[in-house]
């Protein structure tokens, strides 16, 4: 890339170019050559004597046919440098230079970026081996990898960067490697091995999850007790308590985001998927609208909210274990946004007459519309460790024809991000339900 070099410039001196078009030419402007004196050599005309330039202003631009010849310029022009010359006495240009080197230029996006992890690593395929793909998001893929060295398992997140369209973008999949670094050493949070980069993608190798996700489980279960779901909801919560505060906002949760490391009863369950992830300082307010449809907390959808809104989030996926069902649904996402910012909490059909009034009443404290009134993560993680509620009733079947109807919908919903998908659709929606009703 970068312009042609220039070769050897052509001047106005005597033995210049433009001299001799001014000496040859036959236009009636440019001046005659004098007859030759008798001190000539016979044959040979005298050297002409330097033009006489008549005309105050420049000649006009005359077109060389040679192909190797440059147009004529105005002003001569010296020859270029075969060397550089030393660089300035600056401690940041070698930083500088050393960053230009890791540039990389995503042509399918059309995106100059430098090297999405800023530093260069190893390759991927020399030290794992990929095997089937275990899922897809909105950016990658994920796929079992193999350590060639142990043989142990892992899961490789792949994120492709024609899709980095953006530089936010770039700087969702730099963020979401912080902060899992971040927050490592937490029993219920997924652990990074590594990362690394290569011509096409950013690769993220992980902790394997074999077991499912959190809701497969539920539904091949086909119930689920209250004190069962009291164990899934305080492994949550810790993980939301957790991670709030070392000043991180997971933006997403949802029972697809926490999966099983197998398959047996009591395994340990992870929380996954940074990508919307945040830091934050305390009082700290964000407007951009992320989640997904069944999860998102009102204040998410004003524009305005902070740490409160996973909290949120949490309180839906309580609801849920105990009941099958969302709290807020609807056929549409226009109904679903219109349901979470209006719509009344319900306790009456079954299978809640069963439920103790211990969660009840916890889940009303938890999905309070007004984020200054609701529950910190912390203040339902110290309800669960004093008190005994959602510990004293027997199992409670969970209609799984709606599980799989509602829940398995809200699985896969929408993501919306400024960087990530197209605005208009979503703030139209969004408008619709938020319009003179805040």
């Amino acid at each position: 890339m970068g312009n042609a070099c220039v070769g050897t410039a052509y001047g106005l001196s005597k033995n210049g170019l433009l001299c001799a078009i001014w000496r040859n030419g036959s236009t009636p402007s440019q001046p005659t050559i004098p007859p030759s004196s008798p001190s000539s050599p016979a044959g040979k005309p005298p050297p002409p004597p330097p033009p006489q330039l008549t005309h105050t202003t420049s000649p006009a631009p005359i077109l060389i046919s040679e192909p190797a010849r440059k147009p004529t310029e105005p002003h001569p022009r010296q020859k270029q440098p075969t060397k550089p010359p030393p660089p300035p006495p600056s401690s940041t240009q070698p930083q500088q230079r050393q960053q230009s080197q890791v540039k990389k230029h995503i042509s399918s996006a059309g995106l100059q970026v430098e090297s999405v992890l800023q530093k260069k690593t190893e390759n991927l395929k020399d030290k794992y081996s990929l095997g089937r793909e275990l899922g897809q998001g909105l950016f990658g893929t994920t796929y079992l990898c193999v350590d060639k060295a142990t043989g142990k398992e892992y899961a490789c997140k792949s994120i492709a960067k024609q899709k980095l369209v953006t530089h936010n973008d770039v700087e969702f999949v730099r963020r979401e490697i912080r902060i899992m670094h971040h927050l490592a050493g937490h029993p219920n949070i997924i652990s990074i091995r590594a990362s690394y980069e290569d011509a096409v993608a950013v690769h993220i190798v992980m902790e394997l999850c074999a077991g499912g996700e959190l809701f497969d489980r539920i539904v091949s279960k086909g119930y689920y007790t209250e004190k069962q779901a009291a164990e899934v909801a305080r492994i949550i919560v810790s993980v939301v308590e957790s991670c709030h505060s070392l000043g991180v906002m997971h933006r997403d949760l949802k029972p697809e985001n926490f999966l099983f490391v197998s398959s047996e009863e009591d395994a340990p369950l992870k929380a996954i998927d940074f990508g919307l992830s945040m830091f934050f300082r305390p009082g700290e307010m964000f407007t951009d609208v992320v989640g997904s449809t069944y999860y998102v907390a009102p204040e998410v959808l004003r524009g305005n909210y902070g740490q409160e809104a996973d909290v949120w989030s949490t309180g839906v996926i309580i609801y849920i274990l105990l009941c099958g069902v969302p709290p807020f649904w609807a056929a549409t996402k226009q109904g679903v946004f219109d349901k979470v910012l209006h719509g009344k909490l319900e306790f009456e059909a079954d299978p809640w007459p069963n439920v103790s009034e211990g969660a009840k009443d916890l889940l009303r404290k938890v999905l309070v519309r007004d984020p200054k009134e609701r529950l910190t993560a912390h203040q339902v993680l110290r309800v669960f460790s004093s008190s005994p509620l959602l510990l004293s009733l027997t199992a409670t079947a969970i209609p799984g024809n709606l599980t799989l109807l509602y829940c398995k919908q809200a699985i896969h919903g929408w993501r919306c991000a400024a960087c990530m998908t197209p605005e208009k659709p979503l703030n139209s929606t969004m408008n619709d339900c938020t319009r003179g009703k805040r």
